[in-house]
């Protein structure tokens, strides 16, 4: 790739002109760079068209302001997912303009407002109790670029609450749906529409729920074909994926 084929790309990716002087210096670091406990791989962006996500959860508040404030150099959104208040706030010390979302557990740094996905990503709680797995499931779908809209509080036990919302439900593009307990909703869901609709068993009920793992077995065995299903308390997994369907 010529100099000129370099700045045609970084124009495109940044929104802005570059020197050479200026691309070789951001390709010292790409396709990753090593800060010695992380190797942050700026190059994300250009591949999957997000940037790489910062899962908190086992970092130190340092780690994780670290690896923040250079993913915030290269401009772009940032999120942090799975972070605690004492972590944003080392982050907040570096990089001022992050904000934190405390129901969701997350550090964000929104700076492109651009829409990117072409129709609109519902997030669907069963029980109040599985809202903090669908705010994580929102703020990531909207620093992705969506337009989201979400339905808490509708789950099986009182069906006529998700049906007071069906016309959300039908102008969706992609459906996200949190449940623990039996994880019966996405089924109901999936059977009300026809669209793809992504299933997140939650670590909430009782003792033989299993911390989610009977909401992910019923899920796994729903008898609606429109339904696929993400790991447990995934609410960023179940996030990305519906991104990328309402891209195309």
């Amino acid at each position: 790739m010529n100099s000129s084929s370099l700045r045609r790309l970084f124009i495109q990716v940044r929104g802005k002109k570059l020197s050479p002087d200026e691309a070789v210096s951001r390709l010292r670091h790409l396709p990753f760079e090593d800060l010695g406990f992380a190797k942050v791989d700026h190059h994300r962006v250009l591949r999957q068209g997000m940037p790489e996500v910062i899962f908190s959860q086992g970092k130190s508040p340092k780690q994780v302001a670290g690896i923040f404030a250079r993913l915030a150099e290269h401009g772009g959104n940032v999120l942090a997912t799975r972070a605690s208040e004492e972590q944003y706030g080392a982050v907040a010390a570096n990089t001022p303009k992050a904000e934190y979302r405390p129901l969701a557990r997350a550090i964000t740094l929104k700076r492109d407002r651009k829409r990117y996905g072409k129709g609109v990503i519902a997030v669907v709680s069963a029980g109040t109790s599985d809202i903090p797995v669908a705010e994580e499931a929102v703020v990531t779908a909207e620093l992705m670029g969506n337009s989201v809209q979400h339905i808490y509080d509708v789950g099986v036990a009182g069906i006529h609450r998700l049906l007071a919302h069906r016309s959300v439900l039908a102008k969706a593009r992609v459906i996200i749906v949190c449940a623990g307990m039996e994880g019966a909703l996405p089924s109901v869901v999936g059977g009300l529409v026809g669209v793809p609709v992504i299933a997140v068993p939650t670590s909430v009920g009782y003792g033989a729920a299993f911390e989610g793992l009977a909401a992910l077995l019923g899920m796994l065995n729903s008898c609606a074909s429109n339904v696929s299903v993400v790991n447990i308390d995934n609410g960023f997994g179940a996030a990305y994926v519906a991104s990328l369907i309402n891209r195309r």
